[in-house]
């Protein structure tokens, strides 16, 4: 049996998979998030709750907003700042009494995505959740690209490619200490705060897509401004690692135009004679973390 933990910013979630990757146990709890030991003892006690239920014991992958530092052993990046500089691989190793496997959650959406989801049977594939911020993780034959740093797929912190004069004017500020990182531009938030700058409302990405749908000029122009700038993301990365695939999950992965939008408006940037690179929405959805955090024990067959 292999075991999965999501550990998100208001919720922990545990999912128990067979060997053929079929739910045998799936729990939620929120997550305390200013308390760390209290977040170690809530993730041992999902594992041993659903190793209780289900008879069985489990191998332990856990999902988390940040990555372990190679160079400190502790971890750094994480959004859930309470688990930053600590050795949370070894605190629950030491609380489960077992190896614990540690990745970064947009890496975990990606592998989920890749062993049996939307991106199945594909070489190289880019996962990417885009909601309140943007973030990506790389699979390439079934293996996470982690890289020497562990930031291997970090898509929201480099900068918009080939931007306008606007933009470079305009680039907004990045929590990371940056300006203009792609994060900025094309998360949900930042959709939202380009209609709310060209416009003086603020309203919710899902709105202005509605609006853009309904006819709305204004949300209109936000929206094309929007597909340009993740279409020139993209293509950044298609030059790069060339993908088999694009995944897509998040809260804008339900803003179905993008998937017909998207491969056009890559094209020119594409250092190619074609693009044909699909852009395609996540199969398992929001429980895509949860999975690909049990698949960091993969087969052995």
């Amino acid at each position: 049996m292999r075991i999965g933990v999501d550990l998100g910013g208001t919720k922990i979630e545990v999912l128990a998979l067979d060997d053929d990757g079929r739910e045998l146990h799936r729990r939620r709890t929120p997550t305390p998030r200013h308390d760390y030991r209290a977040i170690v003892e809530a993730i041992a006690g999902l594992v041993a709750g659903a190793e209780a239920e289900t008879g069985r014991a489990g191998t332990v992958g856990v999902g988390i907003p940040g990555a372990v530092s190679p160079a400190t052993g502790l971890v750094k990046n994480a959004n859930t700042t309470v688990l930053i500089d600590n050795p949370l691989d070894r605190d629950l190793s030491e609380a489960l009494g077992r190896e614990v496997r540690l990745e970064n959650d947009a890496n975990c959406f990606a592998l989920s995505e890749a062993v049996d989801g939307a991106a199945a049977g594909q070489g190289v594939v880019l996962g990417l959740i885009i909601g309140t911020g943007a973030g990506s993780g790389i699979v390439i034959d079934g293996k996470v690209l982690r890289g020497r740093h562990l930031i291997g797929g970090e898509f929201g912190h480099n900068p918009l490619p080939w931007p306008s004069v606007d933009e470079v004017l305009g680039a907004p500020a990045c929590y990371c200490g940056q300006h203009g990182c792609l994060e900025t531009w094309v998360s949900g938030t930042g959709f939202a705060e380009d209609f709310r700058r060209a416009t003086g409302r603020a309203v919710p990405a899902p709105e202005v897509v509605a609006m853009a749908v309904a006819g709305d000029g204004e949300a209109r122009a936000s929206y094309d401004r929007y597909v340009s700038r993740l279409a020139r993301g993209l293509a950044h990365v298609v030059n790069l690692i060339d993908p088999d695939v694009i995944v897509m999950g998040g809260g804008m992965s339900n803003v179905m135009p993008l998937y017909d939008d998207l491969p056009p408006a890559m094209r020119s940037f594409v250092f190619s004679d074609a693009c044909t690179t699909p852009v395609v929405k996540a199969r398992h959805g929001d429980s895509s973390g949860v999975r690909g955090a049990a698949w960091l024990w993969p087969r052995t067959d």
